[in-house]
């Protein structure tokens, strides 16, 4: 197993990989980082959790309209407007999603 650093949204993320899939992680990772910032620049200052919640967003959208096939390579897939209230419902629900994930990874390390 290899440990790569990726950075998303400006914090750094260390994620374990099979040996070999490095860069193909990088590249992935890049992906979202960009999503991360047409969310950021889009939106405002957002938490963490929303910046990466709308990054998945965008990047669920372009890949339902790949499935589509509605790809537009010029154009960015625009961000979707949702209600406040719905946003905060996600980011409440993604702040349990990452409590609960910190919480697995500290018992996978201490089984």
């Amino acid at each position: 197993m290899a440990d790569v650093t990726v950075d998303i949204g400006g914090h750094s993320y260390t994620i374990a990989c099979r040996d070999g899939e490095e860069p193909h992680l990088r590249k992935i990772a890049a992906l979202v980082g960009q999503k991360a910032a047409e969310a950021t620049q889009s939106l405002g200052s957002v938490s963490e959790v929303r910046q990466l919640l709308f990054a998945s967003l965008l990047l669920a959208d372009e890949l339902d309209e790949a499935k589509a096939g509605n790809t537009s390579q010029t154009q960015p897939a625009p961000v979707p407007q949702i209600s406040p209230i719905l946003a905060d419902a996600a980011e409440q629900i993604a702040a349990r999603i990452e409590a609960l994930a910190t919480r697995l990874e500290k018992s996978a390390t201490s089984a």
